[in-house]
């Protein structure tokens, strides 16, 4: 309690600024390991939904943060190729017949593919099922390239990774710079009293659209490299070695414990000790290999309570999809022969909620700027290497 005369001081907003990259992609590998554990639409469902509001509530106006709703749209894609697949070529399920389809004979070669015949309710929900499973996934990454910025993302990577990581944040920024480039394009097309809608729209300005893409992403590559990475220091042959063999044991460990934890009927020292045993050495060995690298890191992102807490909450997501696995499995994995109402699972459903503190219990996104991309030091979409994106001149912390 305060004594007289004493003020209680006001709690400190949060001021505006851009998250750690990536805090944002554990958050989304988070939701998407979720995605992964169940066919419950309901559960889906509400990824969508923690994916869709925390985005809208913390993505900035920068080209990327529009990437979200293409991947939406690519979803919904691949849920209608899947649903006309079953339609067209799957084996009926259940008894509830919708409608029958004229059916071809095939060949010996193609036992177990019927093309046309009876269509039923039951693989009919099936399919939307699977389809929804995976358009939940791309949504879940499109959330990440929505809310981290690659440019920073490079910067933040670990030293031994540079070069891979200069060739992922070409693949990552790829889909963002295709976003950026269908509106500059669609907006030209308007201005010259050209349609921007429509078929034929869409092929007039798919080529310069994938063209202007490529350019960007390879352009960003270009002045990564151009900076200096990839420059090596002189280490001893027996540390070359052992980094050689904690690396390769980490794939090898981190692969087996993924395909351990994913399929639940495998043995139980294929899950979590594997998946532990493999992070361990493969961080090890990075950690190793990041000393034949001599980096300069300029105005480092910081990891403070946000990001951990962003990154705790996907974590917890994901670590309760698999506890609400083992506690109750036919609640992630209902039953569509015969067809059974689902229901929200309790773990599952406690742990995506706790998913959507981010959208609350981060700082701001940094909206101000000409280009809706944020100013000051930690401008979102700043160059890290751009002495303009500050105010003051460049603060570099190097690394060896």
């Amino acid at each position: 309690m305060d004594g007289p005369g004493q003020r209680r001081r006001p709690a400190r907003p949060l001021l505006p600024r851009p998250l750690h990259p990536g805090a944002w992609w554990l958050w989304a590998l988070g939701l998407a390991t979720v995605a992964t554990r169940t066919f419950n639409p309901l559960l889906l469902g509400l990824v969508l939904v923690v994916a869709g509001y925390v985005v809208a509530a913390r993505r900035t106006a920068a080209p990327w943060a529009r990437s979200f709703a293409m991947f939406l749209k690519l979803g919904l894609v691949v849920l209608t190729i899947r649903l006309v697949f079953q339609v067209v070529l799957g084996v009926a399920q259940g008894d509830t017949l919708l409608f029958t389809l004229p059916e071809a004979d095939l060949p010996d070669w193609a036992a177990g593919v019927t093309l046309g015949g009876s269509v039923t309710l039951e693989s009919v929900v099936a399919a939307f099922v699977d389809g929804l499973r995976l358009a939940t996934i791309l949504a879940c990454v499109g959330a990440a390239n929505a809310l981290a910025n690659p440019k920073r993302l490079l910067a933040s990577m670990p030293s031994a990774l540079y070069e891979i990581g200069v060739a992922v944040v070409v693949a990552l920024s790829f889909a963002p710079s295709l976003v950026g480039s269908v509106q500059r394009i669609r907006a030209a097309r308007r201005l010259r009293g050209r349609p921007d809608r429509g078929l034929r729209s869409v092929l007039s300005v798919a080529l310069p659209v994938v063209e202007d893409a490529l350019e960007r992403s390879l352009a960003l590559a270009a002045a990564m490299d151009s900076r200096g990475y990839g420059r090596r220091a002189d280490v001893p042959v027996r540390v070359q070695r052992l980094t050689g063999v904690l690396t390769l044991t980490g794939l090898l460990g981190t692969s087996v414990g993924v395909y351990g934890m994913l399929d639940t009927g495998s043995p139980v020292l294929l899950g979590l000790p594997a998946l532990v045993f493999g992070l361990v050495a493969g961080l090890t060995g990075v950690r190793l290999a990041g000393r034949r690298t001599v980096r300069s890191r300029y105005r480092p992102d910081p990891w403070a309570a946000p990001e951990r807490l962003t990154a705790g909450v996907g974590v917890l997501a994901a670590v309760a999809a698999f506890v609400g696995g083992m506690l109750d499995p036919v609640s992630l994995e209902p039953a569509f022969v015969p067809l059974t109402a689902p229901s929200l699972p309790l773990v599952p459903t406690l742990g995506l909620l706790a998913a959507l503190l981010p959208a609350w219990l981060t700082p701001p996104p940094t909206l101000s700027g000409g280009n809706g991309e944020g100013t000051g030091s930690h401008a979102v979409g700043a160059d890290p290497g751009d002495r303009t994106a500050a105010g003051s001149g460049p603060r570099v912390e190097v690394q060896t």
